[in-house]
């Protein structure tokens, strides 16, 4: 069937990444049928709940279900037997040595490969190391069957406008031969943007090399932070300053807690691994990971600093426990990792995020979860803010103080006002805003003329 006429879509994971690409492919015109090995959430997406926190997924799933252009199952066999283009979008995570644990996929391959029709194409959604389309083809072993690598873009929290507004599509085929290519990048059709087909290694690269450039340009400015600290100058005007360069930009400036969630730290670690076996010395990403876990030793540092030396017994008040906000996952979180050595020195944990409302066993044992910041921090020694929710910057400052036992707040994210917090009674302290520029904050740099 053409793409103008809508494809036959098979996408197997209803993941972050499966379930976005099944609804916005849906929403485009195409018939899709998203497979998953969950029976529950199977059951829910059919009935057009949606199973992650992404603004405008649930929508989509409502209307692509309406239209007849959607619909769930349960297992890979039952989407791949009458698909033209089945979509791979298995979970890759980091296995015990840093490389990607490519077990999920491997199996998925094996189940459907006999199943796949003549002419199907096979793309490679989920994040892979350089190499794996060619691998793919070695597992399915058929002439009549493309493997294409088609990666992904999406930031959690904004998945549905990536996918739908995107910078650019990769594509990439053995060889660069062009007809698989070209029918992958046909369901794109209607979007506006740059189509770059490559061969298959080159566009898995490009998915890694992304990534870890931007953890890189984050460890970056997290180090400028610290140094600002150190000298006496303010981070907010340093990346403003900054960010005018064009060949800098001012995206993946904001100092913070470090990186973490479910792409950068899984994909920096196997393309140092990557890198390793080819025999490179990736030097550069090695000192971005050690950076950053150097950060989150540093803002421990500065809560232990804040309670007099020793978080023994202290009551910690931690504010967001998702890696990000406007998401639920709290998958490799900074917020969490910091909660682990926290509690690791003795400290007793408090912890609201509006995104999570009961303990998650494995995940969130440290942290007594809180139904609101007031009761978070009752009785805390000092609140530490660790996810960059916009709801944070209107708590009402004065009655936090009034819970609080101590009076140190610690800004990782540098979202809040230091003035309101100051005004409540309450020490402030943020990510490279040194002690002399704090009364000064509600006055950044200023801009005396605009170009043009």
């Amino acid at each position: 069937m053409s793409a103008t006429m809508g494809a036959e879509v098979a996408v197997i994971g209803a993941g972050y990444v499966g379930l976005t690409t099944a609804a916005c492919l849906s929403s485009l015109g195409h018939h899709v049928v998203c497979a998953d090995v969950d029976q529950e959430k199977v059951d829910a997406l059919r009935r057009g709940e949606a199973t992650i926190r992404e603004p405008g997924i649930c929508e989509l799933v409502v209307d692509g279900l309406a239209s007849g252009r959607l619909d769930f199952v349960l297992g890979a066999s039952a989407a791949a037997a009458s698909a033209d283009i089945v979509i791979l979008c298995v979970p890759t995570p980091m296995g015990a040595t840093g490389a990607a644990d490519l077990s999920t996929l491997e199996s998925v391959v094996a189940e459907v490969r006999d199943l796949l029709p003549h002419g199907c194409v096979v793309v490679n959604k989920s994040t892979v190391p350089v190499g794996t389309a060619a691998r793919v083809a070695e597992l399915i072993d058929r002439a009549d069957v493309a493997v294409v690598s088609n990666p992904e873009f999406l930031r959690e929290g904004f998945a549905v406008h990536d996918f739908l507004n995107p910078d650019r599509i990769v594509v990439g085929s053995a060889d660069r031969d062009p007809v698989p290519a070209r029918r992958v990048a046909a369901l794109y059709e209607n979007l506006d943007t740059a189509v770059l087909v490559t061969d298959s290694s080159s566009a898995e690269m490009i998915k890694y090399a992304s990534n870890c450039y931007l953890a890189t340009r984050l460890s970056f400015v997290n180090t400028v932070a610290e140094l600002c600290e150190y000298l006496d100058a303010s981070i907010d005007d340093v990346t403003a300053g900054m960010g005018y360069d064009d060949r800098i930009g001012k995206a993946f400036l904001r100092p913070g807690p470090g990186w973490g969630g479910s792409c950068l730290p899984k994909d920096t670690f196997a393309l140092l691994r990557t890198a390793e076996s080819a025999g490179s010395d990736f030097a550069l990403l090695r000192a971005a990971i050690d950076t950053n876990v150097k950060q989150q030793e540093l803002v421990v540092g500065k809560v232990r600093k804040a309670v007099g030396g020793d978080l023994a017994g202290v009551r910690i008040a931690l504010l967001g426990l998702t890696f990000k906000a406007g998401t639920d996952d709290l998958r490799d979180s900074p917020s969490l990792a910091i909660a682990a050595r926290l509690a690791a020195e003795g400290a007793e944990l408090s912890g609201y995020d509006p995104s999570v409302h009961a303990p998650v066993a494995g995940v969130t044992d440290d942290v007594r979860i809180a139904g609101t910041a007031y009761h978070a921090a009752k009785g805390a020694a000092a609140i530490v803010l660790l996810t960059e929710w916009p709801e944070f910057r209107d708590l009402d400052w004065g009655r936090i103080a009034d819970r609080l036992h101590g009076r140190s707040v610690i800004d990782t994210r540098n979202l809040l006002d230091p003035l309101i917090v100051a005004t409540a009674g309450l020490s402030y302290q943020g990510i490279g805003r040194p002690d002399r520029a704090r009364a000064a904050l509600s006055r950044p740099a200023e801009m005396v003329r605009q170009a043009g």
